[in-house]
């Protein structure tokens, strides 16, 4: 079986070799068949001549001889729950959906990004001391990556 180190030190090579395209790993998969899936990402979306050049170089740097493989490498598909912190980070001021560690489904928009903290403002009902009727008002709500089920990108056709 490929080990997945060895094809992270690859993509990890790649990533910095090329460096000024702004490209990050999301993840590396290999399972026992050898099937290696290599997701990656950028704030303006993966070109699919970089990931080309990726799977390229990734083969260029196994023996297939030696121990036979599939290889796929791609972008992260979109509305799928985000993986690492950097996906984060590029999508600050989009719509998100945060499925938190209770089951509380929320969406609003990814405000900010702090470490491990992340706040989504989230336009809701809240009671107003003095108003009969619960106002709709922006609140933003802070969550930490690592205790959310899930957060990913909303998409919206216009």
């Amino acid at each position: 079986m490929i080990d997945k180190n060895v094809v992270k030190t690859l993509v990890d090579k790649w990533l910095e070799d090329n460096s000024e395209k702004g490209y990050f790993l999301v993840d590396i998969q290999v399972d026992d068949d050898n099937k290696i899936v290599v997701e990656i990402d950028h704030k303006d979306g993966v070109v699919i001549d970089d990931c080309v050049s990726l799977s390229e170089f990734i083969n260029d740097n196994l023996d297939r001889d030696k121990e036979d493989y599939e290889l796929e490498v791609g972008s992260t598909g979109l509305g799928q729950p985000f993986k690492v912190p950097q996906q984060y980070v590029i999508n600050i001021g989009e719509e998100v959906e945060v499925l938190d560690k209770d089951g509380k489904k929320v969406k609003g928009i990814l405000k900010a990004v702090d470490g491990s903290n992340f706040t989504v403002t989230v336009n809701e009902k809240v009671k107003v001391e003095g108003k009969k009727r619960p106002v709709k008002m922006d609140v933003d709500h802070t969550y930490d990556m690592n205790e959310v089920k899930y957060t990913k990108f909303i998409i919206r056709f216009k």
